[in-house]
């Protein structure tokens, strides 16, 4: 009976002990998939705006038309007394350059950063222009009739899972774009890639924003930053538009100089375009503009320049190839979503990129959610841990020696994406997300932080 009675007890703890080490490894599982998660199915895309090539590009692009349409009339005259307000602003608060020179971190013209100026308020846009973001339905109507419909109503209510510590802001507002420039200059990055449309044109849910380049070109020139453009999937973009609209950009904001050029390998300093969603438009299309030999070539031109496509899948390597691009970039900073987002593929993207002498730009990210404007892309859904999985992104671009690495993003709130600072905020309806235990400025200082690592390791791989 006392042998039974022992062998019972044992037979006990060993299921406990059991029971709570699966628990423990089954914890571990789940923390190294937030960091390093397996390469999501690619069947379960973000949704309509961000791949138009698998889901309805039509639709994309008929909101797009209607959204030229609604162009106010006064749209220029506002904005032009807008640049007035902001050149005198600035020459009133011009600091001496070698104040802010000590105050800030040297900018790192390696370091590029996404920018959107796509965002309004009453104050100064008459209405809330991004804030007040609709849901998105799900593109299965079954699905889709299990979530909210409607939009967000600013500023308690907004389309972001964080919010701002400037609020619901104006990106017309010159206090705003001087606050932007200073935490990206803060940061150490040295490259703003501002999110572009042709001039009358916008994404679906904004309004047209090339009259607000002027403004940011002269404020990024304050803290010493340069601009170069993300040309974004505007209606009917081909060889022969890209031709004018690149032509356009030169002519207008080229000789600023906020203007960012690259120095190549031959010692030519030339302009470099991100090319947004640029895999929609097929290979022979890019050829006529990027290769020497094409009808509509830009090459050997006064516009002549450094073309970055964007890499989702495996095959669009190839494609970038035989389109004439300079490079490719992978923007999305959901690791494993696609394979150009996953940090595992980046070595031989790398090597392919070395083999046929096109520049690697991987993109990183602090993080990503979607929900507040996607409610059903929670498995998307990457948790920031403290700032770990940002450092985890750098960690895996530094290992591929690249000679640029691109960040996702300065302020995509929509999309969770934003090293802004962003504070905690309650209301009746939400509770947003924030960065405690840190400040809303931890970021910042993790970019700065890298940004130095890699001048470091880079003069090494120089050596």
């Amino acid at each position: 009976i006392l042998n039974y009675d022992i062998m019972a007890r044992f037979r006990r703890r060993t299921c406990i002990i059991l029971l709570l080490f699966i628990l423990f490894i089954c914890s571990i599982m789940m923390a190294l998939k937030t960091l390093r998660p397996d390469r999501a199915g690619f069947g379960d895309p973000f949704g309509l705006g961000l791949l138009p090539e698998l889901q309805q590009r039509i639709v994309l692009l008929d909101n797009k038309q209607n959204s030229l349409n609604k162009v106010q009339g006064d749209t220029v005259t506002r904005v032009s007394n807008l640049h007035s307000i902001a050149v005198n602003t600035m020459k009133a608060s011009m600091s001496p350059v070698n104040k802010l020179e000590e105050e800030l971190a040297s900018p790192n013209y390696n370091f590029h950063i996404f920018y959107y100026s796509w965002f309004g308020n009453p104050q100064f846009d008459g209405k809330y222009i991004h804030w007040n973001h609709p849901l998105l339905p799900h593109w299965d109507p079954k699905i889709a009739n299990n979530y909210p419909k409607g939009r967000h109503n600013p500023p308690e209510d907004i389309g972001a899972n964080f919010y701002p510590e400037l609020g619901s802001y104006s990106s017309k507002d010159p206090s705003v774009i001087e606050a932007h420039m200073k935490q990206m200059r803060s940061a150490s990055t040295g490259v703003i890639v501002l999110s572009w449309y042709p001039p009358g044109m916008a994404d679906e849910n904004g309004e047209p924003t090339d009259d607000l380049v002027p403004v940011i070109l002269d404020y990024a020139h304050k803290y010493n930053l340069k601009v170069t453009f993300h040309i974004e999937p505007y209606k009917d973009r081909d060889d022969r538009s890209m031709y004018h609209n690149v032509k356009y950009i030169i002519d207008k904001y080229g000789g600023h100089p906020a203007f960012y050029r690259h120095k190549t390998s031959t010692g030519r300093f030339l302009p470099m375009f991100y090319v947004y969603d640029s895999y929609v438009t097929i290979p022979e299309i890019w050829a006529n503009l990027l290769t020497v030999s094409g009808s509509q070539t830009i090459r050997n031109t006064p516009y002549d320049a450094l073309f970055i496509a964007l890499l989702v899948e495996e095959r669009h390597k190839h494609d970038i190839h035989r389109s004439g691009f300079d490079g490719m970039y992978t923007y999305f900073a959901t690791n494993g979503f696609s394979y150009g987002s996953s940090h595992h593929n980046w070595a031989s993207l790398k090597a392919f990129c070395d083999s046929n002498n096109l520049m690697f730009i991987p993109s990183v990210g602090p993080g990503y959610i979607d929900t507040s404007i996607r409610p059903w892309n929670n498995h998307n859904t990457r948790n920031r841990v403290n700032g770990k999985y940002y450092e985890t992104a750098f960690s895996a671009a530094l290992l591929v020696r690249p000679e640029i690495i691109s960040i996702t993003s300065f302020n995509e709130w929509h999309e969770g994406t934003q090293i802004e600072k962003a504070v905690p905020k309650r209301t009746g309806q939400v509770v947003y997300l924030d960065y405690k235990p840190h400040k809303p400025n931890v970021y910042l200082e993790l970019t700065q932080k890298w940004s130095e690592k890699y001048r470091k390791e880079q003069e090494q791989w120089l050596m």
